[in-house]
Parts: structure tokens; sequence; C-alpha cells
């Protein structure tokens, strides 16, 4: 098959001849430079057999998050090194979606383009990113929840940790991840303390690494709230590992939560260094698990120690009392035993006088109660003789008021009584006009009938 010839531009160049000038262009002007650039990863993979990570880098608007720069770029040898440090220390893995600050030298490759080689990534710029977002979420918490986050001086005042720890931790509910090597040894340091004190465990397992998984946490401390159990606290438990691990303990719904739980939250997280948000928030926080177990059975201790304390002071207490009333009742039994000593003695010499005044003078006291007598018998028939004569003058007096007051009497003064169906009328209302009425005077009862009636004024009879 014959291929068709066209006329060619005279112009007109080889592609791989203008990538050439493009690359010996960048080459003049680039050359050996490196830079300093911030970005974000995209697209990242790697090739652990030949050891290259391939990516993108971009830049977005705060505002919109559209890309406003892209660039392909790769890392292979001493770079990969540099990366695998840079996992190590922030503990956070070279993926997508990071923010990074790398050295970079530029290159143009006729056969795949501009592409940035990295050389080295700054460890110190990524863990300050995550010290500025703590300080932003510690800040929002302060200023979004005055009622139960408060900050005095260096220290953090919240609801939790206002809370008192009963004096006895005995229930508690455990939020930690089932294979957690930290969460074994806290039940193992519970389980075989030396003082064989017995502990009833609730666990809420749940992912305990990755902000990603705060929400999942989250929904295990709202099950810890809103079951039946009364808790005496609950704790949080982890084993170590490295930063980016501990960034769900820095998540802003969970350090709130925490801030104003009303159970005790005690926490054991695992880390040596910097305390995360919810640390800061909770009621005690302590560096390991194996720290937390031993917090509560130091606390139980305690607790024991001042039972015993107590036991011991009432013993001496007791033994003491006992003493004082021992002395006491021998001090009472001294006194008593001379006081009736004494007053046995004190009877007895009375008693010897008075037998001695019966033995001489029997016939002076019985001589004296014979005059006495004799004088009473006196009394008496003088006394009786002034009552009788007394009593019979006021009989008298009271035969003359009853002679004055009987009904004939009155009568032959003028007086006359008034009858109404042979019942005397003490008062008018009976006597009515055509009323037959029966008078009777001293010397005669008359029979008659009342013609008319009319009131009068009683005051008109007084004399």
């Amino acid at each position: 098959m014959e291929v068709p010839s066209y006329p060619v531009n005279p112009a007109a160049i080889r592609l791989s001849a203008l990538a050439r000038q493009i690359q010996q262009a960048i080459e003049g002007v680039f050359g050996q430079q490196t830079f300093w650039i911030i970005a974000d990863i995209t697209n990242h993979t790697y090739k652990p057999q030949s050891n290259y990570h391939y990516f993108e880098l971009v830049e977005k608007e705060q505002s919109s998050s559209k890309i406003v720069a892209r660039i392909a770029g790769r890392a292979w040898g001493n770079a990969c090194v540099n990366i695998s440090n840079f996992e190590r220390v922030t503990g956070q893995q070279f993926k997508n979606d990071i923010n990074v600050l790398i050295q970079v030298s530029v290159q143009y490759s006729t056969a795949f383009g501009l592409q940035l080689n990295l050389l080295d990534i700054d460890t110190n710029f990524t863990l300050g990113l995550f010290e500025q977002q703590r300080k932003e979420t510690i800040a929002r918490l302060i200023r979004e929840n005055p009622g139960f986050i408060q900050l005095s001086g260096s220290e953090f005042i919240t609801r939790n940790k206002q809370l008192s720890l009963n004096r006895v931790i005995q229930r508690i509910a455990v939020i930690s991840s089932a294979t957690s090597a930290g969460y074994q040894d806290f039940r193992h340091t519970l389980d075989h303390n030396a003082f064989g004190y017995r502990f009833e465990v609730d666990d809420f397992f749940s992912m305990v690494q990755g902000e990603a998984n705060a929400r999942q946490f989250l929904s295990k401390l709202i099950e810890v709230f809103e079951s039946d159990r009364q808790y005496d606290a609950l704790f949080i438990i982890r084993g170590g590992g490295s930063q980016t691990d501990f960034l769900i303990f820095d998540n802003y719904e969970l350090s709130r939560a925490i801030a104003k739980f009303p159970i005790p939250v005690i926490t054991g997280i695992g880390h040596q260094k910097n305390e995360t948000i919810v640390d800061l928030m909770a009621h005690t926080a302590t560096k390991t698990p194996t720290k937390a177990a031993e917090l509560i059975i130091a606390h139980n201790k305690s607790f024991e120690e001042s039972l015993s304390a107590m036991q011991k002071m009432m013993l001496i207490k007791t033994y003491q009392l006992i003493n004082h009333h021992k002395d006491r009742l021998v001090q009472l039994n001294q006194i008593t035993i001379h006081t009736s000593r004494d007053l046995l003695q004190h009877h007895h010499r009375n008693m010897l006088q008075l037998s001695g005044l019966i033995l001489t003078n029997p016939r002076i006291i019985i001589s004296n109660k014979r005059k006495d007598l004799n004088n009473l018998l006196c009394n008496i028939q003088t006394y009786s003789r002034m009552y009788f004569t007394n009593k019979r003058g006021y009989i008298g007096h009271f035969q003359s008021v009853v002679r004055l007051m009987s009904p004939q009497n009155i009568l032959n003064k003028g007086f006359a009584i008034l009858k109404v169906n042979g019942k005397i009328a003490s008062d008018s209302s009976a006597v009515l006009p055509g009323t037959r009425l029966t008078v009777t005077t001293a010397d005669a009862e008359i029979l008659t009938i009342v013609e008319s009636k009319k009131e009068i004024d009683g005051r008109e009879f007084n004399l």
C-alpha cells in the first residue's frame, strides 16, 4: 500500500525536537536548583519492588477547593529513606490528601514531560500542622462551651473534672479495642492485683485510632451513658502508637462529650509525650493502661487503709476509755468504802447517843407527852364549845330568813299568786284576754276571767 505524500511546511519540526528545546530551556533556567514547596499529595502509588513513589502535587484554593496548580512528582532512592523517616517521626503515612512541605528539583523528560523530583520532606511542618489543629480545637472548646469548659491559668476546669470519685471504685465501663495490648495489660493488672480486689467490668469495644473513627467512639460513649448501670468510672484505654494514631483523641465532638460526661472519665491512652485533648477534658489522665488500673487499685487501697486506721484508732480510744473508766471505778470504790465507813460510824454514834437518852430519860419523856395530851384535850373541849355556839347562831339566822321567805308570809304582805290552768304564771305570756285565772291571797282563792291585758314597764314600780 502506498502512503500518500503531502507537502511539508518548511518551518515544521518534530515533537521530540520541541521537547528537547523545552528540556534545554528548563535546565538552563532551573539547572541544579532546589525548591521548598507546600502542596497536597494526590494519586499516590508506591512500587515496593522498585522502591518508587509516584504522585501528583496539587494546590487548592482555600475557599472553593479548586485546583490552581498540578505537577507530577516522584521519589526514589534516598528520597524514599526520607519518606520512611517522615512516617516514623510523625506517625503520618505518606498518602493522598496530606499537606506537606517538601524539597524538590525540577526535571523535564522528553518522554514523560514535566516532573518534580522529591528530595526531602520536613517533619516539623507536619507536626506543626497537628499542633496548630490541636490549639484551634482547644480554643473552640473554650469559646463555644463556657458552661462546662474553662481555662484557669494552665489548668482546664471541666464538669467531668469536678465530679467526685466514689470512695470505692468497683463497677467500671471500658472503651477500648478488643485486640489492644494496652487493654489486655489493663485487665491483667486489675484481675491479678495483690490485694484481691474484684471489679465489675463492662466492655464497650471500638476502634481507637484514626480521626475517622471518632464518630464510632462517640457512639460507644453514648451507649455507656444510656445504659442502666450505675458506673463508678469510665476508662478509655488503648496501647501506644504514633502521634497520628492519637488524633482521634483530639477530636472536637469527642473532647466536648468527655468534658460534660456525668461519670468520672479516667484515661490510659498510652502516650508518653504530649497529652491529648481528651486527657485535658477528662477527670484524671494517666500515661498508660497499666497506670490507669494501678490508679483505681491505689484508690481502693487508700480507702481500705483509711478504714484500717479508723479501726485502730477506735481500738486505741476504746482501750483508753476502758482504762480511764477502770481508774475511775477504782477511785469511786475507794470513795464509797471511806464514805460508807464514815456514814456508819456517824450513825453508830447517833444511835449510841439516842439509846443513852432513851435509857436515862424515859419518865421525863412520858411525863412531857402526858402533859401534851392533857393540853390537847383541853384545847379540843374549848374549841368544840366555841364551834357549836357559832353554828347555833348560824342556824337561828337561817331559820329567820326561811320564815321571812315563806309563801304565807309573802301573801300576808299583800302579794297574790296567779295560776293558769292550775300552774303558777311566772310571766304574762300565758295570760291573754278571756283566760280564766285563779288568784290566791292570804285568806282566799278567787276565780276570775281576764277582760283585757296591757303591757307595762316594770321600772314604774321601782321604789
